[in-house]
């Protein structure tokens, strides 16, 4: 079992920055890749970016690349989503899921349910000035 929560969500100005984290907690945290995803209001949930379980391979969706950074500190089960240059369409309540895969250096954004063993609970970041 392995149990996620995030934080760092809130009301941010458009142009501003904040920090989500993810912290897991159970069962071997470190073998598992994460992903951040959001869902806005009235639209499905997708993934933004996404971190190996090694840490060495991030990927980003196209809509946010530059803007977003994902961090991953092993010693610590805790996995970093940090937003630059906040905008409007990126309110939006923000999870972390978990994936196990047999490879270290491997995570999608475009990772399905199937993939997915664990979910947090989401945080809600909200844009507005």
């Amino acid at each position: 079992q392995l149990q996620l929560v995030e934080s760092g969500g809130g009301l941010v100005q458009p142009g501003g920055s904040l920090r989500l984290s993810c912290a897991a907690s159970g069962l071997s945290p470190e073998k598992y890749a994460i992903g951040w995803f959001r869902q806005a209001p009235g639209k499905g949930r997708e993934g933004v970016s996404c971190v190996s379980s090694s840490g060495d391979i991030t990927n980003y969706e196209d809509s946010v690349q530059g803007r977003f950074t994902i961090s991953r500190d092993n010693a610590k089960n805790t996995v970093y989503l940090q937003i630059h240059t906040v905008k409007a369409e990126d309110t939006a309540v923000y999870y972390c899921a978990a994936s196990h895969y047999l490879q270290d250096n491997y995570c999608s954004v475009y990772a399905n349910e199937g993939e997915i063993s664990y979910w947090g609970q989401g945080t809600q970041v909200t844009v507005s000035s």
